[in-house]
């Protein structure tokens, strides 16, 4: 099977960029890190090519995926047989959001009454 060319436009260190990396090593796939971050022109170009702000988006030969979790670039690649199943388990979590996206943790309540 061919490599496809892909190029990924990610957050340094979100929880969903990560996914998107964790998946793409899981099937030993080369691809382009484009920091959206620290690198202005890169998030411009992610918003050209994919019509809006929020990431990950992911080009996998020409095609657009925008605003995708690790999880739905599986899915994609493999539904589009990009990729074949494999039963290596990524080493991230693949459907995981940014740390400060993630719910405030809420005060546990065993029924105890002040």
């Amino acid at each position: 099977m061919n490599k496809p060319k892909i190029i990924a436009y990610l957050k340094p260190t979100c929880g969903w960029s990560n996914g998107v990396r964790a998946v793409l090593r899981k099937y030993d796939l080369p691809f382009e890190d484009r920091d959206i971050i620290n690198n202005a022109a890169q998030r411009q170009e992610m918003i050209e090519k994919s019509g809006q702000m929020l990431s990950p988006c992911v080009e996998i030969n020409g095609h657009m995926l925008p605003d995708i979790s690790g999880e739905e670039v599986e899915a994609w690649m493999l539904a589009h047989k990009v990729v074949a199943p494999n039963e290596r388990v990524a080493d991230a979590p693949t459907n995981q959001p940014c740390a400060h996206e993630m719910p405030a943790s809420a005060p546990l309540n065993f029924g105890v009454r002040s």
